[in-house]
């Protein structure tokens, strides 16, 4: 099955059809989907803002990246939960949107960054010994937040 078969496929599932059908179920999940990326990027800027030395600056940064941890899962569960009949309901339309690449690939990306690299250099607190790269993991981690935002924005413009 190629990719544009899947996405063929999840174009004309019930689910992609009753969302397209329905007067008020897009604009409520996409609601919804709007509020878990706020919570997401919510409590990214939280840690974000403390490795760019703005704000909190009191409260370590282990502390602050593990008490915002929870609301970051939450965001991205809502975001997900919402994000995937989102995408069946015009699976077409995403396959031939550059925004949607973008959105993907930076949402892959950042996960990936965020989960591995950020995690384990702000639960050891290592960026308080080296604030540079604290600096730096918080403008490639805002850079591809911006990356999902932009994407997720313009995917209705295309």
């Amino acid at each position: 099955m190629s990719l544009l078969e899947f996405f063929q496929w999840c174009y004309a599932t019930p689910i992609g059809e009753t969302i397209r059908n329905s007067t008020w179920l897009f604009p409520v999940i996409e609601a919804i989907h709007l509020l878990g990326l706020a919570l997401t990027i919510g409590s990214v800027l939280l840690v974000e803002l403390r490795l760019l030395g703005v704000g909190l600056s009191r409260q370590p940064v282990a502390q602050l990246s593990a008490s915002a941890e929870p609301l970051l899962i939450l965001g991205l569960t809502i975001s997900f939960l919402t994000g995937i009949p989102l995408f069946m309901s015009e699976s077409i339309k995403a396959y031939y949107s550059f925004a949607f690449w973008i959105k993907m690939t930076s949402l892959f990306l950042v996960l990936l960054f965020t989960f591995t690299l950020r995690r384990r250099l702000t639960r050891t607190d290592l960026t308080a010994e080296r604030p540079k790269l604290g600096r730096w993991m918080a403008v490639v981690s805002l850079s591809l937040w911006f990356g999902v935002a932009w994407g997720g924005r313009w995917i209705g413009f295309s």
